[in-house]
């Protein structure tokens, strides 16, 4: 295992910071394309349900309530990273997140 830079600590999935805010901010990205990955999954499914729903207006329904959810999820996980960083970077100066 290859030799971790200053104030990171080696795991046996690579170099982590032992700082929270170097922690968080790792984390948190990772954390957003979970979130992006799941909801492409489920925006997918949605499209399935209706398109084999031959017309049943519950199943319809169905579909347009995880493509909903879905895109909803989605958008307030990107709205909270940019919240997050609107408030604690431009307003508050929090040092180590700029």
């Amino acid at each position: 295992m290859a030799a971790c830079p200053l104030n990171t600590i080696a795991t046996d999935f690579g170099c982590f910071p032992n700082d929270p805010v170097g922690f968080a901010q790792k984390f948190y990205g990772i954390g957003l394309a979970f979130v992006a990955g799941i909801s492409l999954i489920t925006l997918i499914y949605g499209g399935y349900v209706i398109m084999t729903s031959r017309g049943d207006p519950r199943r319809v329904n169905d579909g347009k309530s995880w493509i909903y959810y879905s895109i909803a999820g989605l958008l307030l996980a990107i709205f909270g990273f940019v919240f997050i960083k609107t408030i604690l970077v431009d307003i508050l100066h929090v040092p180590g997140f700029s």
